[in-house]
């Protein structure tokens, strides 16, 4: 400790260059400061500082070590603070970005706040690109691979869609057994609210076939209205497996063209760059890694006798 005390007295008066002003900052005499540092010198066996009765400057060797020092002390900041922040518990604001998943990231948002009854959950449900830091935001959770290096990244777990109807709608229509089958169907779509276009459904064809203009019985910009309508038998929909893993576990929908249509995605929540992250937004990545896609998973049969994974 009397070294590191060394290395404190050492930068004050380097900074201030006044064995006075550096001992009124750290409480303690300017004979203390002078014998604290002749100390130093001894130790290191180099001149540390020019000294006259009207300045005090750094030698060139001292203006090197100011630098050392300075990073040595910043290190054991840094230490000591991610140290506290282990212990202390998890409080305050937590603003964060979600996409329109409500099936996906509700239940797991309600059990954080059940675990972490201190912080103040401040929730924006958007599927536009959000400017993290320029809104602040302490964390966003969005799919696609993350772009900007200004952020921390952590991936959450991944999905695939899959084209689904409901047993009554499949017998009244016919079951789909390719992509052009589909130009004969009520098919629910779904349009982005950043760019107004129709999401595609990536249908597998043969070289050389044209794209199929599939029939827009239906379009909206969420997933909640095309399960409530497949669920109804009002037509087929192109949905991620999180969000009817129910309704696929039970029977009330059915996968179809499982041989024909396969995206997956990943979810990844981000914040900003930090070497130490605050205790909240350190608990809420944690809980997401953890929760999110563990209570997610669905074991159906598909169109073939099982739901390929």
């Amino acid at each position: 400790m009397d070294s590191l005390n060394g290395f404190v007295v050492f930068v004050q008066v380097a900074e201030t260059r006044s064995f006075v002003a550096a001992g009124r900052l750290l409480g303690v005499s300017a004979s203390a400061v002078g014998k604290s540092v002749a100390r130093l010198e001894e130790k290191l066996g180099v001149r540390l500082f020019h000294r006259s009765t009207r300045s005090v400057t750094l030698t060139a060797e001292g203006t090197l070590f100011l630098e050392r020092s300075r990073r040595i002390l910043a290190e054991i900041e840094a230490a000591e603070m991610e140290l506290s922040q282990v212990t202390a518990a998890p409080r305050g604001r937590l603003r964060v970005s979600l996409p329109l998943v409500s099936s996906l990231m509700l239940p797991v948002l309600g059990e954080f706040m059940r675990e972490y009854p201190e912080i103040e959950l401040d929730l924006d449900f958007t599927d536009r690109m959000v400017d993290v830091i320029e809104e602040g935001f302490d964390a966003v959770v969005r799919t696609g691979n993350p772009t900007d290096s200004r952020l921390t990244t952590r991936r959450l777990g991944s999905f695939r869609s899959l084209l689904v109807a409901s047993p009554d709608y499949l017998a009244r229509r016919g079951t789909p057994e390719v992509p052009a089958d589909l130009l004969r169907h009520s098919c629910l779509h779904y349009r982005f609210p950043n760019s107004g276009k129709l999401e595609t459904w990536p249908l597998r064809q043969q070289p050389g076939e044209p794209e199929l203009q599939l029939p827009t019985s239906m379009i909206c910009n969420n997933i909640e209205t095309r399960v409530c309508f497949a669920l109804q038998g009002l037509g087929i929909a192109y949905l991620p497996d999180f969000s009817i893993r129910e309704p696929l576990a039970d029977g009330r929908l059915q996968p179809i063209l499982d041989g024909h249509v396969e995206r997956t995605g990943v979810f990844h929540v981000l914040w900003p760059a930090s070497k130490h992250p605050s205790p909240k937004v350190r608990a809420l990545v944690d809980f997401l890694h953890a929760r999110v896609f563990a209570a997610s998973k669905i074991k159906a049969p598909s169109s073939k006798g099982r739901l390929a994974r």
